[in-house]
């Protein structure tokens, strides 16, 4: 039997309301959660069309060859950026002619191997064994109205499809909670003069790996205590006269206590690096997670919130890095330092829904221009009053130095800003040779980000 999708009504009425407008098929990402028993799927967002795209898939003769599979993929990987914890781009979905209805399964199939291999890439986390692997295609005829849904296991590449149940449900995320975190960090990551060749982007992925085994290995304490992993999150919660647990609150405040990485069976000693340059992360990151109301374990609970930190921290890095690219860095004396500022985190609500969607957000972008960005990546349209701006100064350093010998957790001297927090990213000599690798590697593939990462 194949797998179950619960789905939102809401997302119903965006597919029926998609009108192909003269093209040959419109295609788009399906944005959820999954669990043991069945997936919930809570938003759908067709995916930007390029012009030149736009002008083909009006020809009679267009076909699903003409799908930009590096295009799509590039949407799948911006979308993810602006999921909280616990949110995972499912699979996509595909309304067609009726000529092109039999036509569409192993361009998808393609399509949806290749999001989830570039958005893997990315993550400084992995999926566990007894995680679903499962993605889903739906198709839907735009003149019939027949849906085909169907999924297929993306972490075998022989895998073949598997029929699914699509069943539409009112509310389904209204009573979904919320798991709120703040963290603070330490990181340090020297940058080895051996892997110059290395782009910024791996270099920083690699420190940021020793950090997650650290957020990984944490205590989280849940409203203050630990539970046991296989409980019930709602276990405790006061019965409605009904018997079912009341969903009076949402949220849940989660902290987080992280252990030294020490094996007591080896004996510690200190790595010394000659190294080219640095990069060190200080300050303290706004986290959310959702997760679904239908008894919910804590295990899955943890794990979302922190693969939320994990993602922040790391999208965080990636878009200054582009928006350094972009504006074109110029190069900087051995002893000169330049600050700038890190981007935070923006909240928007999905309309009926406690699930609040993210984005990030320089200090000199405007609130319109965030509202744009969600419109052209989500399909959806937000008001400026809703958008809830994360309590976070985040401020980043870069320096250059000549080389020398790096320790390990070596403490560097605390900037004299008058904020409340911050997150501090030092990166020391040959930021010109680092940066101009990682453009280099960026540039092959499109960007369809607007306002200041355009």
């Amino acid at each position: 039997m194949g797998r179950t999708y619960i789905v939102e009504e809401s997302v119903g009425q965006y597919l029926s309301n998609i009108s192909l407008q003269g093209k040959a098929f419109i295609s788009g990402l399906l944005i959820g959660q999954c669990s043991s028993q069945k997936d919930y799927v809570i938003l759908a967002t067709r995916t930007p069309p390029k012009e030149e795209q736009n002008e083909n898939l009006k020809h009679p003769k267009a076909k699903l060859d003409n799908l930009d599979e590096e295009w799509a993929t590039e949407h799948a990987n911006q979308v993810s950026r602006m999921l909280p914890g616990g949110l995972l781009v499912l699979g996509v979905f595909i309304i067609t002619t009726l000529e092109l209805a039999n036509d569409f399964q192993n361009a998808l199939r393609r399509l949806i191997f290749a999001m989830e291999k570039s958005m893997n890439r990315k993550r400084l986390w992995n999926f566990t064994e007894e995680e679903i692997s499962e993605r889903v295609i739906l198709h839907i005829c735009s003149s019939t109205k027949k849906i085909s849904c169907r999924t297929y296991d993306v972490h075998d590449p022989k895998s073949s499809a598997r029929p699914a149940d699509w069943k539409y449900q009112s509310g389904l995320s209204t009573s979904w909670l919320s798991l709120d975190c703040t963290i603070h960090i330490d990181i340090h990551i020297p940058l080895s003069s051996t892997s110059v060749s290395y782009t910024l982007e791996k270099n920083t992925k690699n420190g940021l790996t020793r950090w997650a085994k650290q957020i990984e290995n944490g205590v989280y304490l849940i409203n203050g205590q630990v539970k046991d992993e296989d409980c019930d999150l709602l276990e405790g919660q006061k019965k409605s006269f009904r018997g079912n647990t009341q969903a009076t609150s949402h949220s849940f405040d989660v902290r987080v206590l992280t252990q030294l990485l020490l094996n007591l069976e080896h004996r510690s000693t200190a790595t010394v690096q000659i190294c080219s340059g640095s990069v060190n992360l200080k300050g303290s990151v706004k986290c959310r997670a959702y997760i679904h109301s239908n008894k919910p374990k804590v295990k899955d609970a943890m794990q979302a919130v922190k693969r939320d930190i994990l993602n922040t921290v790391a999208d965080r890095c990636e878009i200054l890095f582009e928006d350094l690219l972009l504006n074109e860095i110029p190069e900087k004396k051995d002893s000169e330092k330049e600050f700038y500022i890190l981007p935070h985190r923006v909240f928007v609500p999905i309309p009926g829904s406690t699930v609040k969607l993210c984005d990030y957000k320089f200090g000199d972008e405007s609130a319109e221009e965030i509202r744009d960005h969600f419109r052209e990546m989500l399909d959806h349209t937000v008001q400026i009053e809703d958008l809830e701006i994360a309590e976070e100064v985040n401020t980043a350093c870069m320096s250059s130095m000549n080389n020398e010998a790096s320790l390990e957790h070596k403490d560097d001297k605390q900037l004299e800003q008058p904020i409340k927090t911050t997150v501090m990213l030092k990166i020391r000599q040959n930021i010109e040779s680092w940066l101009k690798l990682w453009l280099k590697s960026k540039r092959k593939g499109p960007n369809i980000q607007c306002s200041k990462r355009k």
